[in-house]
């Protein structure tokens, strides 16, 4: 395993991954995706879990746009030309979560509306001992879905499949062509039903974690779950915590697997939407099999040493960075380094100052009366 050490300057680079690919005729958007935008309130430096009947302080707080914010955040920050459609409340959360995206993040909001009248939702997030814990409050969804009856035109979507549930914006879009990639929650039914997820028939890839993969297929561990998974889409890809991720791609018969990245896990909200991120910026790049899951996993690891979820999805300069400190670590596993050299000739000589403008820890602080 690759081991980190050391800090050192960081600035940040600009990188395209797809600028070898991009023709006059390819789609306005990377890739598009609608959801529900949340507002993440983060609070860190706890020692151990709030206490019943006591007052605990934490010596941390972060806020940032959260829910499918988190995934649209990383994409954005991976290069890609990022569209969302989302609902956002008119009050100073939902402004403060739209300019964060649009002028922050650089994300396409065409697609997403205001609604007048509805308060957006929140997330309290109290992260200790590499684990968090969250209360979330909301009103009634507004009547309208956020998403368009037909979506933009984009190289690929990323969806949350709900089991029993159609989304008919995921037909449309992949009957035009937009290749989707889906994960999906934990069914509250208990069927585990693969034949309930209707919109996996539209899918390219299909991204459980192992616990959800077993479940549907009713295999007895996830490599085997991957396979079985195969036979109904494309592209499985099963995601094993700290033993990293396996995938089969059921058209050619490739099997891959990469291991997970030791790190001190600070913080693990959103880290399963920045693997998610990774692997679609590697498919779109046309990169091997095995090249996807190390990259993917590799922004979840540098993920999870922050706080937050949008937060804390990392960019270019943070890859950088990492790529260069890791090669720097005395007595470094050369098998390892290996796994990773196709990094080596994707970043560029850095261009600006690192970091990229973040959420501010406090809404609306320094703001002008």
């Amino acid at each position: 395993m690759i081991a980190s050490n050391g800090e050192g300057p960081y600035r940040q680079a600009h990188v395209d991954p797809l600028a070898g690919l991009r023709t006059a005729s390819d789609p306005p958007w990377d890739v598009y995706l609608t959801g529900t935008v949340f507002l993440d309130i983060i609070f860190t430096g706890l020692d151990s879990a709030p206490v019943r009947g006591t007052e605990s302080w934490a010596r941390g707080m972060g806020s940032s746009p959260g829910g499918v914010a988190n995934m649209a955040t990383a994409l954005a920050r991976l290069g890609l030309k990022t569209s969302l459609a989302a609902a956002f409340g008119d009050d100073h959360y939902g402004e403060y979560c739209w300019d964060a995206l649009e002028q922050g993040e650089g994300i396409d909001l065409a697609p997403s509306r205001t609604v007048p009248g509805w308060h957006s939702p929140v997330t309290v997030s109290m992260a200790y001992e590499g684990e968090r814990t969250m209360v979330s409050h909301g009103h009634e969804p507004p009547p309208e879905e956020p998403a368009p009856d037909c979506p933009p035109r984009a190289r690929a979507a990323v969806a949350s499949l709900t089991p029993g549930v159609r989304a008919p914006w995921i037909a449309q879009a992949a009957s035009r062509g937009t290749r989707i990639f889906a994960d999906v929650g934990w069914d509250d039914t208990g069927r585990w039903d693969l034949a309930g997820l209707a919109d996996l028939a539209h899918c390219e890839a299909f991204l459980p974690n192992a616990e959800e993969a077993m479940r549907y297929t009713r295999a007895d561990c996830p490599r085997a779950a991957a396979h079985a998974l195969a036979e109904h889409v494309p592209l499985a890809v099963v995601t094993l915590g700290a033993e990293g991720a396996y995938a089969v791609d059921g058209r050619s018969g490739e099997s891959a697997e990469v291991p997970a990245i030791a790190v001190e896990a600070l913080d693990p909200t959103g880290a399963g939407d920045v693997f998610v991120a990774g692997f679609v910026m590697g498919t779109l790049a046309d990169w091997p099999l095995s090249d996807r899951l190390a990259f993917a996993g590799l922004t979840a690891a540098l993920s999870v040493q922050e706080f937050g979820g949008s937060l804390s999805a990392p960019g270019w300069s943070e890859i950088a960075a990492w790529w260069r400190r890791v090669q720097s670590v005395d007595d470094q596993d050369p098998a390892a380094l290996r796994r990773y050299a196709f990094l080596e000739g994707l970043l560029p000589e850095v261009t600006r100052p690192w970091p990229l403008r973040r959420a501010v820890p406090t809404i609306g602080f320094g703001r002008s009366a």
